[in-house]
C-alpha cells in the first residue's frame, strides 16, 4: 500500500539572534490576466506572453515581517506614460489594454525594512500582427518607357509583427514557391525595417499577369488570426507620376489666395494624392482637396515648403515640392564702422566710415535699397561709395562708404528697403553723422550693482548706456553655463537697457551681463556690466513633522534645523505647545550668534508634557515650522500575515477559529505593553466582539498569538488591536481576515511529520510528502532536512527528484534504512534539475509495527549542499505526545509541501 500525506509544512525563514519572527522580504510574481502563456525560456527566465489590447495583470505574492511594501518598475519600454517616473506601488499591478511598447521586464520590489529587498522579475512578451504593406518594384537599370515592359519584377511584402511572421506567397490560389516554378525566387532581402519576403518574378511571362497574395501569420499564437493583402499585376501596372500648374518657387503678396494644382501624369493603379507643409501642419484654413491645395488670404507664416505626394504602391512614390514665398520685411538695423584698417573705434576726420543696412526679408535676394543725405538723394563719387553683399556683414545688406572724411560728410543719413512693384510697406532707418557721434559706454547706476527681492516680487535689472547714438542692451545669465533668462532665451534685448522680471522665483538668483549691440548703433567691441540678483525666500526646516515616543519620566530632546533659505541663518525661534507661547529655550554651550538650529529639552515625558510643540522659525523673510507630537503611546502592532493555515473549521458548528499573530513595534522605545484591547467585527455589522488580552514582558520580534473562535463561515471580519501601557492606549492597527478553507492536518512551525507503521500497515507500505512544482532558475540545487529513524523494524526513507520536463520522471537521489538511533540527524542532499522538478519524500514501512520514521525542518536552497555536515542536537519527542520540540533557525525558505492523493 502506498499513502501520500496531506501536510502544509511552512518553514520560518532564517533571521538573526535577538530579532525574533522578524524576517526579510521573499517575493514571487504570478499572474492573473489574460496570459497567453506562462513560460520558462532556454535560460530559466520566466516568460509571461499576452495580446496586444488584453489586459495585464501581474500579482506580487510576499512574505515577510514586517509586511514588506511592493514596488513595481521595468525597463526595455514603459508600462504607462509615466510608468518609470512614478512607480506602482501596489501588491497588483495591472494594465488596461496593453500597447507593444509596454513590453519588457517587470521587476517587483518588496521591502520591509529587514534584510535586503527581494526582488523577482517577469519578462512581459506582448504579442501582435500589424495588416502587411505590398510594394511592387523593378531593377534601377531597367528603367525605359513603361514600367512592365521589363522582364524582372519585385513584389515586397513587409509586416511588423511579434513573434516573427511566417510568409505564404500565392498566385491566384495556388500557393508559389521555389521547386514547382522556375519562374519565381523568394527570399528575405537585408537591412529592411520589419519582416519583409519577396517574391521575385523572372523574365517576365504571360501568366506571370495575375492577382498575388501575400499571407503572414503568427501560427495564431494568443488566437492573433493571419491576415493578408493582394494586388494584381497587368501589363499597364505603372508608378505614379506627378507635374505641378506652378513653378517649384512661388512668390507671392500678403492677402492673396494662393492655389497649386498637382496633375497625375501616371500610375496604375490609380495613386492616392497628398498635401503637406514642412515645418509644421497646412496652415488654418488651407484646403487639400484632391491634388489641389487653396490657401486663402496667404500672410507671411504661411511662407514655407508644400509637398505634392502621389502612391499606389507601385516603385517609389512620385514627389514634387512648391516653395511658396509672402513677401515681407522686418526688422531695419544700421551699424557704424569706424576705420577698420586702423583700428578706430571712433568717428574722425580724414579717416574712412562705413554706414551699413539691413532688413530681414522674404525673399531677401529681391530687396532693394536706396540712400538719401538731409532728404536727397546721395550721389556716388570717388569718396562715396554704396555697395552691396559686404562678406563681413549680413547677406543682403546695403553699406555707404565715406572715403577719407570730410567736415562736408557731417549729416543726416536715410537708409529705404524697398520691394519694387509689390503692396509691401517700405521700411527705412536714420542714421545721423556728426561730431556728436561717439560710440557708447555702459555702466550700472549707483546702488543698483546688487538688487535684493523677495521670492514672488517683480524685479528690474538696470544698466545705463550713453553715446550717440544710443544701441540697444543685450541680457544674458553669467554664472549658469548654458542658462537662459525667466523668458526662455539665452540673450534678451531692451531698447532702453533695463531687465523686467516678473515673480522671480530662488533658481533666477546669480549674475546677469547687460553689453551694448553691435547694431543701431557703432559696430565696435560690446562694452558690458553686470547686476547681482539676490531672491530671498522663507526657510526651509526638518523635521516638518515628528512623532517622539518616549517612556514616562524619561527626558526628550526636540531640533528643529534650518535646510534652506535666504537669508540662510534663522533670526528667530518661537517654541509652543498645545498652541501656548514657551519661554525661550536657553541658548546651547558654544553656540554663536548666527545658528541654524533650535533646541528644546523637555527634562520627562509625563502625561502633562505630552502633546503637540511646535517651533517656528523666522528669517526675516518669512517661517516655516516644525512639528513634533511627544507622548509615551506605544506603537502599534505589527499583523503577522505569514501564519501557515490560521484557518481552523468546526463543520458541525458552521463556525471557524482563526489564529490570528503580530508582534509589537518598538516595544522598548516607551514603557511596557500590559495588554492589548482586541475588538472583532463582522464586516457589514455595527457591533464588535471587545476583549483585553493581558501579556507579560513583550521583547522585539516576539510572535504573539490569540485564536479567534466562533467566527461564522464564510464571512470576513474587521480586527483591530491596540496595546495598552501604563500611559494608556498605544496606536491602534486593523485588519481584515477572510475565511479560506483550511488544509487537514497543519504542522505548524515546531513539529515534524512521521509516517504510522502501525496496524493496518504492512510490509512494504509506501507514504509519499510531494512538494509543489519549483521552476529550475539555477543548475544545482541542496536539499536539507533532518530525519529519525529508530527502532528494529525500520524500513527505508528515499528522497526523489520528479522531472516534469517531459512528462513524469521520478529519480532516486538519496536513500537510507535500517536502525539509525534515537537521534536527529541531517542530511544534504545535492540535485541538479534540467526544468521545472518536484521533491518526493518516500517512507518504506519495514516488518514490524517499531519502524516509525519522522522528518522535520525540510530546506531547499540554491547552490551546491556544505562539505560537512552539520552535528544534530535535536531534542526527541516521542511522536503523539503534542509536545513540540526544540525550534531551529531554518537556512532558507519557507518550502511548502502538499498532500496530493491518497492511493493503495
Amino acid at each position: 500500500m502506498e499513502v501520500t500525506c496531506l501536510l502544509l509544512l511552512a518553514l520560518i525563514p532564517f533571521h538573526c539572534r535577538g530579532q525574533g519572527v522578524y524576517a526579510p522580504a521573499q517575493a514571487q510574481i504570478v499572474h492573473a490576466g489574460q496570459a497567453c502563456v506562462v513560460k520558462e525560456d532556454n535560460i530559466s527566465e520566466r516568460v509571461y506572453t499576452i495580446r496586444e489590447g488584453d489586459t495585464l495583470v501581474l500579482q506580487c505574492l510576499v512574505t515577510g515581517h514586517p509586511r514588506p511594501q511592493v514596488r513595481w518598475t521595468k525597463t526595455a519600454g514603459s508600462a504607462s506614460d509615466k510608468f518609470q517616473e512614478t512607480s506602482v506601488f501596489n501588491e497588483t499591478l495591472r494594465i488596461e489594454r496593453i500597447a507593444r511598447t509596454q513590453g519588457g521586464r517587470y521587476y517587483c520590489k518588496a521591502e520591509n525594512g529587514v534584510g535586503v529587498p527581494a526582488i523577482k522579475s517577469i519578462r512581459v512578451d506582448v504579442q501582435y500582427l500589424d495588416e502587411p504593406v505590398l510594394t511592387v518594384h523593378q531593377t534601377v537599370s531597367d528603367v525605359r518607357g513603361n514600367f512592365y515592359q521589363e522582364k524582372t519584377v519585385f513584389l515586397r511584402c513587409t509586416v511588423n509583427s511579434n513573434p516573427p511572421a511566417r510568409f505564404i506567397w500565392k498566385r491566384g490560389s495556388d500557393t508559389l514557391s521555389h521547386s514547382q516554378d522556375n519562374g519565381v525566387d523568394i527570399y528575405e532581402p537585408l537591412y529592411t525595417q520589419g519582416e519583409t519576403k519577396v517574391l521575385k518574378l523572372k523574365n517576365l511571362r504571360p501568366q506571370d499577369y495575375a492577382s498575388y497574395t501575400c499571407q503572414v501569420s503568427v501560427r495564431n499564437v494568443c488566437g492573433i488570426p493571419d491576415k493578408a493583402i493582394t494586388f494584381r499585376l497587368t501589363n499597364t501596372t505603372a508608378p505614379p507620376a506627378l507635374k505641378l500648374s506652378v513653378n517649384e518657387t512661388l512668390v507671392v503678396n500678403p492677402g492673396e489666395n494662393v492655389t497649386v494644382q498637382c496633375l497625375l501624369t501616371g500610375g496604375d493603379p490609380l495613386p492616392q494624392l497628398q498635401w503637406s507643409h514642412g515645418p509644421g501642419p497646412l496652415p488654418l484654413g488651407a484646403l487639400a482637396q484632391g491634388g489641389i491645395l487653396s490657401i486663402p488670404s496667404v500672410q507671411a507664416l504661411d511662407s514655407g515648403y508644400y509637398n505634392c505626394t502621389a502612391t499606389n504602391n507601385v516603385g517609389n512614390p512620385a514627389k514634387k515640392t512648391v516653395n511658396l514665398l509672402v513677401r515681407s520685411m522686418k526688422n531695419a538695423t544700421f551699424q557704424i564702422t569706424p576705420d577698420v584698417i586702423k583700428e578706430s573705434e571712433n568717428i574722425q576726420l580724414g579717416q574712412d566710415l562705413k554706414l551699413s543696412c539691413h532688413v530681414d526679408a522674404v525673399p531677401q535676394e529681391k530687396v532693394t535699397y536706396q540712400w538719401f543725405k538731409n532728404g536727397k538723394p546721395a550721389r556716388m563719387s570717388k569718396r562715396l561709395l554704396v555697395t552691396r553683399n559686404d562678406p563681413e556683414l549680413p547677406a543682403v545688406t546695403s553699406s555707404l562708404e565715406l572715403i577719407d572724411l570730410h567736415f562736408s560728410d557731417y549729416g543726416t543719413y536715410l537708409c529705404v528697403a524697398s520691394f519694387p512693384g509689390a503692396p509691401v510697406p517700405d521700411l527705412s532707418v536714420e542714421v545721423n553723422i556728426s561730431s556728436e557721434t561717439v560710440p557708447p559706454t555702459i555702466s550700472v547706476p549707483k546702488g543698483r550693482a546688487i538688487v535684493t527681492v523677495r521670492e514672488g516680487s517683480p524685479a528690474e535689472l538696470q544698466c545705463e548706456v550713453r553715446g550717440k547714438p544710443r544701441p540697444p542692451v543685450l541680457w544674458s545669465r553669467v554664472d549658469k553655463e548654458a542658462a537662459l533668462l525667466p523668458s526662455g532665451l539665452p540673450v534678451e534685448e531692451t531698447p532702453d537697457g533695463k531687465l523686467r522680471l516678473e515673480r522671480v522665483s530662488r533658481d533666477m538668483s546669480g549674475t546677469y551681463r547687460c553689453q551694448t549691440a553691435r547694431y543701431n548703433g557703432f559696430n565696435v567691441r560690446p562694452r558690458e556690466a553686470q547686476v547681482q540678483l539676490n531672491v530671498q525666500f522663507p526657510p526651509e526646516v526638518e523635521p516638518s513633522s515628528q512623532d517622539v515616543r518616549q517612556a514616562l519620566g524619561r527626558p526628550v530632546l526636540l531640533r528643529c534645523s534650518l535646510l534652506r533659505g535666504s537669508p540662510q541663518r534663522i533670526a528667530s525661534a518661537v517654541w509652543r505647545f498645545k498652541g501656548q507661547l514657551l519661554p525661550p529655550p536657553p541658548a546651547a554651550p558654544g553656540a554663536g550668534e548666527v545658528s541654524d538650529h533650535s533646541e528644546l529639552r523637555l527634562d520627562a515625558v509625563t502625561r502633562d508634557s505630552s502633546g503637540s510643540y511646535e517651533c517656528s522659525v523666522s528669517n526675516d523673510v518669512g517661517s516655516a515650522v516644525c512639528l513634533f507630537q511627544v507622548s509615551a503611546k506605544a506603537y502599534s502592532p505589527e499583523f503577522y500575515f505569514d501564519t501557515p493555515n490560521p484557518t481552523r473549521s468546526h463543520k458541525l458548528s458552521k463556525n471557524y477559529s482563526y489564529v490570528l499573530q503580530w508582534t509589537q513595534r518598538e516595544p522598548d522605545a516607551v514603557d511596557p505593553v500590559l495588554n492589548y484591547r482586541l475588538s472583532v467585527r463582522q464586516l457589514n455589522q455595527h457591533n464588535a466582539m471587545v476583549k483585553a488580552i493581558p501579556v507579560r514582558r513583550v521583547e522585539k520580534g516576539q510572535l504573539l498569538e490569540y485564536m479567534l473562535t466562533d467566527l461564522r463561515v464564510p464571512h470576513s471580519y474587521e480586527v483591530r488591536l491596540t496595546p495598552y501601557t501604563t500611559y494608556g492606549a498605544g496606536d491602534m492597527a486593523s485588519r481584515i481576515i477572510h475565511y479560506t478553507e483550511p488544509i487537514n492536518s497543519p504542522s505548524l512551525s515546531g513539529y515534524y511529520m512521521f509516517i504510522e507503521t502501525s496496524r493496518p500497515r504492512e510490509l512494504g507500505d509506501r507514504a509519499r510528502l510531494v512538494s509543489p512544482l519549483y521552476n529550475a532558475s539555477a543548475k544545482f540545487y541542496c536539499v536539507s532536512f533532518f530525519y529519525h529513524m529508530y527502532g528494529k523494524h525500520i524500513g527505508s526513507l528515499n528522497l526523489l527528484v520528479r522531472s516534469r520536463n517531459k512528462g513524469a520522471l521520478d529519480t532516486h537521489a538519496w536513500s537510507l534504512s535500517g536502525n539509525k538511533g534515537n537521534v536527529w540527524q541531517q542530511a544534504h542532499v545535492p540535485i541538479n534539475p534540467s526544468g521545472p522538478f518536484q521533491i518526493i519524500f518516500e517512507g518504506v514501512r519495514g516488518s514490524g509495527y517499531l519502524g516509525d520514521i519522522a522528518i522535520d525542518d525540510v530546506t531547499l536552497k540554491k547552490g551546491e549542499c556544505p562539505r560537512k555536515q552539520i552535528d544534530p542536537n535535536k531534542v526527541v519527542v516521542m511522536p503523539g505526545s503534542g509536545v513540540p520540540h526544540q525550534p531551529r533557525p531554518q537556512l532558507w525558505g519557507p518550502v511548502a509541501i502538499f498532500l496530493l492523493a491518497l492511493q493503495r
